[in-house]
């Protein structure tokens, strides 16, 4: 899939950021992981503290898509740490955004994927299986609905509506 640079698809699309079909996600995202770009249809889940869900999506074939995880902005434990980033790699996922936090950065920083979160901490996650998949969640300041595109790079992640022309 070919690369689209963020601040140039805003420039390109202003009336699609006017009418909300274009949205910029707060800029309060790390970059982790070695694609500094990535994009993808989005799947979404909705955790706390708790990361059986994405465990299970990660295991799931992920053709180019990008998980979003609304995780509640929780800074308590991590929601995605190496193995899991190595299984996203590994099942073919684009990327994966995190309203929350990851662990074992430089295992993460070692995936061909791109990962973005509001930090990183040691703790692991609990394991009880609670949450909810492809829901809309509300995720750097805008709703995020599964199957919309999620774009991400150096400057920012966008979410649109449709895929975005190159």
């Amino acid at each position: 899939m070919a690369s689209l640079a963020t601040a140039e698809a805003c420039d390109t699309n202003m009336s699609l950021l006017g009418t909300g079909d274009l949205r910029v996600l707060h800029p309060s995202f790390q970059i982790y992981g070695q694609c500094r770009s990535f994009s993808g249809p989005i799947v979404t889940v909705k955790v706390f503290e708790d990361n059986v869900f994405i465990r299970e999506l990660l295991e799931t074939r992920g053709e180019g898509r990008v998980l979003a995880i609304d995780g509640g902005g929780s800074m308590r434990c991590a929601l995605v740490g190496g193995n899991l980033a190595q299984l996203a790699q590994n099942m073919g996922w684009a990327g994966i955004v995190v309203n929350g936090c990851i662990r074992d950065v430089e295992e993460i920083n070692a995936c061909d994927i791109g990962v973005r979160a509001l930090a990183s901490h040691p703790q692991k996650s609990n394991k009880k299986s609670t949450g909810e998949k492809q829901v809309p969640i509300y995720v750097g300041g805008t709703l995020i609905h599964p199957g919309e595109w999620l774009y991400a790079d150096s400057d920012g992640i966008l979410v649109s509506r449709t895929e975005l022309s190159v």
